[in-house]
């Protein structure tokens, strides 16, 4: 198994997971003060108290799939994330490429488009349907088998083609 580090954060991704990490701890702040204490109504300070936890979670939830590093093995790619690792199939691999326009233009269909990572299933008009693990776009390698196309992000574009070619 070959290990690779992943990109160094974008600016845009720094740039939004601040923004974003910001609003979900001054949601959540508000949140805790929104009911107020001594109320009358059952379980409204028990309630106020679960719903102002909410958006921290979900910040915390977004830390946890942040995209580590990459492993390539014959067949297979491991995304590693933050306790555990993505494995997705190369069997088959039909192309191994660096593009680093290759996320312009997409949209995000399901996932996370910048809090912590760029991940999830997003779709472009040059590659259709494809699965993202992307710390900076500009880094961007897409990797085709006859059925998917994936997009990570790896520190050393070149170097992490090389390997996938030789391994396929």
């Amino acid at each position: 198994m070959r290990p690779f580090r992943a990109a160094p954060w974008a600016t845009s991704l720094k740039a939004t997971s601040f923004a974003g990490s910001a609003i979900l701890i001054a949601v959540g702040y508000a949140l805790a003060y929104a009911v107020p204490t001594g109320t009358r109504a059952p379980y409204a300070e028990s309630f106020g108290a679960l719903i102002a936890w909410i958006p921290p979670l979900v910040g915390a939830a977004a830390l946890l799939f942040v995209v580590r590093g990459y492993e390539l093995a014959p067949g297979e790619l491991r995304v590693r994330r933050l306790l555990w690792s993505t494995r997705i199939p190369l069997a088959g691999l039909a192309e191994a490429r660096v593009d680093p326009q290759a996320m312009t233009g997409s949209m995000r269909l399901f996932g996370n488009g910048g809090l912590f990572s760029f991940t999830g299933l997003f779709r472009s008009r040059t590659l259709g349907s494809y699965r993202a693990f992307v710390t900076d776009p500009a880094h961007a390698v897409v990797l085709r088998t006859a059925g998917r196309a994936v997009i990570v992000s790896p520190a050393d574009p070149q170097a992490f083609v090389e390997a996938a070619q030789a391994l396929a």
